[in-house]
C-alpha cells in the first residue's frame, strides 16, 4: 500500500484555521443578510455609477461634475424603474381587463385533459381539484413577506448609496493611511481597478446581450400575438442577469403563459423554440466573443456561486453572485497563499491578466498575457 502523503504541521494547521474561518465568516454573512444585501446591492449600484460617469466622460465633451450628476440619475432611475415595471406589469397582466385570471382555470383543465389522453388517462382530475390540494395561502403569505422586503430593501439601499457616495471624498486619504508605501499603494490600487473592470465587464456584457434578446424576443411575442410581450420582454431583459437560472426563466414562462392564452399549442411551441434558439445562439456565439478575458470564471464556479449565494441572500444573491465570484477571484489572486484558490475559479487556469489587458474596453478584441502575481513589499 503506498504510504499517505506527510505534510507539515504548520501547514495542517493554517488549512485547518483557513476551513473554520470560511465557514464562520459564511455563518455570519447568513445571519446578517438583512444588513448586508443592501449595502451589497449599493457596492454594486457605486460601481454602475463610476462605470456611466466614465463612459460620459471619455465620449462627451460633459465636464466631471455633470458627467457625475447624470450616471447618479441614471442607475437611480433604472433601479426604481425596473422595480415598478416589474410591480405594475404583474399586477396588470392579472387584472380582470386582461382576461387571464377569468380563462386560466377552463385553460388548465383542457390542458389537463389533453395531456390525460396523451398517456391514456380516462378520467383526469381538474385544475381546482389539485390547486385544492396545494396551501395556496401559506405561498400568498411567503409572496407579500417577499414584496414587502424588496420595498424595504431598495429604501436601504438609497441610504446605504448615499453614505457610499458622501464618502468616496475620503477615500484617496484612507488609501494613503492604510498603504504608506508606494509600491503597496500601487499594488492596491490595481486590484481595486481589476475588481471594478471584472464587474463593469459583467455588467456590460450582460446588458448588451441582454438588449439583442430582448428585441428579437420582442419580435416573436408581438407575431405570436402574445399578451403583455413588453412586460415579458423587460422580465426576460432582468432576469438576464442572474446565470443559469435566468435563461430557464426566459425562455420557459412566456410559452407557459401562451398555453392560458390560447386555444391552440402551436403559439406556445412556436414560442418555446424561438427563444430556445435566441438563448442558444447569444449563449454560445455572441456572449462568449464579446466576454473575452473580462469574465475568466469557470463554469462550475458560476453555477456553485449561484447556489451559494443564492441560499444566503435569495433573490439579490442570485443577481450579484456573478459579480462576487469575479471580485474573489481578483483579490484571492493577489497572495501567494490563496492564488491557488484563484486558479480553481478562473476558467483557464491563469486568473491573473496585464495591466494592458485591464484597460482593454469590454467586448473587445485583445491578446492575453500574464503577469506574475506581485510579490510582497520588504520594505518596513
Amino acid at each position: 500500500m503506498k504510504a499517505p502523503i506527510s505534510l507539515p504541521t504548520s501547514t495542517v494547521g493554517r488549512n485547518a484555521v483557513v476551513a473554520i474561518a470560511v465557514v464562520a465568516a459564511g455563518a455570519a454573512v447568513y445571519w446578517l443578510r438583512d444588513i448586508l444585501t443592501p449595502l451589497a446591492m449599493a457596492i454594486f449600484l457605486l460601481i454602475a455609477i463610476d462605470g456611466v460617469k466614465r463612459f460620459i466622460e471619455e465620449r462627451t465633451p460633459v465636464p466631471s461634475e455633470f458627467a457625475a450628476a447624470t450616471a447618479l440619475i441614471v442607475v437611480i432611475l433604472g433601479f426604481f424603474a425596473s422595480i415598478a415595471i416589474i410591480a405594475n406589469g404583474a399586477l396588470n397582466f392579472f387584472d380582470e381587463a386582461s382576461g387571464v385570471t377569468t380563462r386560466i382555470g377552463p385553460r388548465l383543465d383542457q390542458i389537463i385533459e389533453d395531456i390525460s389522453r396523451l398517456f391514456g388517462v380516462d378520467t383526469a382530475p381538474t385544475a381546482s381539484e389539485l390547486i385544492a390540494q396545494l396551501d395556496i395561502r401559506s405561498y400568498l403569505a411567503v409572496f407579500a413577506r417577499q414584496a414587502q422586503g424588496v420595498v424595504t430593501g431598495a429604501v436601504f439601499v438609497m441610504i446605504y448609496l448615499a453614505f457610499l457616495l458622501a464618502s468616496q471624498a475620503g477615500f484617496k486619504r484612507k488609501l494613503v493611511g492604510m498603504f504608506p508605501d508606494r509600491t503597496a499603494r500601487g499594488e492596491a490600487l490595481e486590484v481595486f481597478q481589476r475588481v471594478r473592470g471584472g464587474v463593469e465587464g459583467y455588467l456590460w456584457v450582460q446588458t448588451v446581450t441582454g438588449a439583442l434578446i430582448c428585441a428579437c424576443a420582442w419580435g416573436l411575442m408581438r407575431a405570436v400575438g402574445l399578451q403583455n410581450a413588453e412586460f415579458w420582454t423587460f422580465v426576460i431583459f432582468i432576469v438576464g442577469f442572474i446565470p443559469v437560472l435566468g435563461g430557464a426563466v426566459a425562455g420557459l414562462v412566456p410559452p407557459l403563459f401562451a398555453l392560458v392564452q390560447f386555444e391552440t399549442y402551436w403559439q406556445a411551441a412556436v414560442l418555446l423554440a424561438g427563444l430556445q434558439i435566441i438563448l442558444f445562439i447569444s449563449g454560445n456565439v455572441i456572449q462568449p466573443r464579446m466576454q473575452g478575458e473580462n469574465q475568466n470564471i469557470d463554469p462550475v464556479v458560476v453555477l456553485l456561486s449561484l447556489a451559494l449565494w443564492g441560499k444566503l441572500w435569495g433573490v439579490v444573491g442570485m443577481f450579484l453572485s456573478t459579480p462576487l465570484a469575479v471580485m474573489a477571484m481578483a483579490i484571492l489572486a493577489e497572495f501567494k497563499g490563496s492564488r491557488w484558490m484563484a486558479i480553481l475559479l478562473s476558467g483557464d487556469g491563469e486568473p491573473y491578466a496585464d495591466e494592458e489587458e485591464a484597460k482593454t474596453p469590454p467586448g473587445a478584441a485583445s491578446t492575453r498575457r500574464r503577469a506574475r502575481p506581485a510579490e510582497p513589499s520588504r520594505r518596513p
